[in-house]
């Protein structure tokens, strides 16, 4: 496997890399939990990623369930109340399995045990230039029928900061290159004026930098950080719904800097009009430029992508393997990621050609019969709910607000589509409701994917999800 610099097993023993104990599972949370944390960098200032995220270490996964070990008591409770639900959402998908999380304190030098300090907290934005990732340029993002107007509206962004495209909104399901798009347009950015200010932050951190600004009275430094720019890159903003005040906040930031002509950028994880708990007002200025999807991919572009991303990682993927994975590994392109960086460690490992036959053994190991059975009704409607913002006790429950009902038919015609159970037990998952309401929300949410495509996006990257073709 030329190309791929994997030591071998004697070498990475004397190297602390590996050892005869390292069974596969530890070498896939391993691995599970480097992409995690990479993806939380996104959502934290660096300050608390260093003195939070990573002090943690995952220590074994068993019967669903990561031991994850913690310096003390102090970062365990943080981390809970903060990113526990992220981290165990990256986890499952990373892993392509449900988990739950468990935290054993096993305390370190007192000093690795400290909060962030009040200059810490309160920093609004990244010190220095924005760095983009080198991995996410233009040139390394592979364009299909899916992805292309995401990616030229991104391009011409990137070209004329502030023209037409103001503001440029893309929205996709995790995992299928918001992300990548948001870098390569700072990374073109910089590479034209490297003198160029711009604000790269996710909806999670500037809340959170908000509120630490108003706690410590820092609220003109903070406004200035996020105004005093030529370009505004705000990931999932999805994360200030029923956020009143950040929402405010966010309103006049975004007058303000489209008043003076600045580049806005967002990413969501759903169009402007499904995100409910957010002001009409930010979702009608949300929509006044360049609204754009990316969707699920084919078949042949999950296959150039996987080639893509085996280059970049320096693996010798032939194009049947590629197509292989293409169609068999579920979910988003960071699980098709995952699976070519799996396959690439058990053939270095095992001694064995990286070739059709030992893809084929690993997917049904650790892909397939994962996702053969039904998913249970309770992932499904924590899905829904976690994707429309809505708490799963709502949708369960009684309301009658619009918001509510929409992501309840929403979770019937999904638990209907994957588990083809009877409208009867269906009614009876949704707290005893007749049949013939379980019926016409099916019905309702039927009709709408026709007309709406939105929608239908939205729904078939759930049940793909949720229920992926074995």
């Amino acid at each position: 496997m030329a190309g791929f610099d994997f030591p071998s097993v004697s070498d990475a023993m004397s190297k602390d890399q590996f050892s005869f104990d390292d069974t596969d599972d530890s070498l896939r949370l391993s691995h599970a939990w480097e992409n995690v944390t990479k993806r939380l960098a996104g959502d934290m200032s660096s300050a608390w990623l260093d003195r939070f995220i990573r002090p943690l270490k995952p220590v074994t996964i068993e019967h669903g369930t990561v031991i994850i070990a913690s310096p003390g008591r102090f970062v365990t409770d943080w981390v809970r109340s903060r990113y526990n639900d992220s981290i165990q959402r990256f986890l499952e998908d990373e892993l392509c399995q449900e988990v739950t999380l468990e935290f054993e304190v096993m305390p370190q030098d007192k000093s690795q045990l400290l909060g962030p300090t009040i200059q810490e907290a309160v920093r609004p934005i990244q010190e220095g230039p924005f760095q983009p990732n080198e991995k996410y340029t233009f040139e390394s993002f592979v364009v299909g029928q899916s992805n292309r107007m995401a990616f030229a509206g991104a391009k011409s962004v990137a070209g004329d900061p502030g023209g037409a495209l103001n503001p440029l909104f893309v929205y996709s399901p995790p995992g299928l290159g918001k992300t990548h798009l948001m870098h390569a347009i700072a990374r073109e950015l910089l590479k034209t004026n490297p003198r160029v200010s711009l604000v790269y932050i996710s909806a999670q951190q500037f809340t959170e930098d908000f509120v630490s600004a108003l706690q410590n009275n820092h609220m003109e430094k903070f406004r200035r950080s996020q105004r005093e720019v030529t370009v505004w890159l705000v990931e999932d903003i999805q994360h200030v719904a029923g956020k009143d005040k950040t929402q405010e906040e966010i309103f006049h930031t975004y007058n303000y800097l489209h008043s003076l002509g600045k580049q806005i950028v967002l990413t969501s994880d759903r169009p402007p009009r499904e995100l409910y708990f957010i002001e009409d007002r930010l979702r009608s200025r949300f929509e006044s430029g360049l609204v754009a999807d990316i969707q699920m991919p084919d078949t042949e572009t999950r296959c150039a992508i996987a080639l893509s991303k085996a280059g970049q990682m320096g693996v010798e993927l032939p194009h049947d393997v590629a197509l292989y994975l293409a169609e068999s590994v579920p979910g988003n392109i960071r699980t098709l990621e995952g699976s070519i960086t799996r396959l690439a460690v058990q053939a270095s490992v095992s001694s064995q050609p990286l070739n059709l036959d030992l893809a084929v053994a690993m997917v049904d190991m650790h892909y397939r019969g994962a996702h053969q059975a039904k998913p249970p009704f309770k992932s499904i409607v924590e899905a829904v709910g976690r994707l429309l913002n809505v708490p799963v006790d709502d949708i369960l429950g009684t309301s009658r607000k619009a918001p509510i009902v929409h992501a309840r038919h929403i979770a019937v015609f999904i638990t209907r589509e994957v588990t083809g159970d009877s409208w009867k037990h269906i009614g009876s998952q949704f707290g005893d409701r007749d049949h013939t309401s379980m019926m016409h929300g099916y019905g309702k949410i039927r009709d709408m994917i026709h007309r709406d495509r939105d929608l239908r996006s939205t729904v078939k990257s759930l049940i793909r999800q949720l229920h992926p073709p074995s």
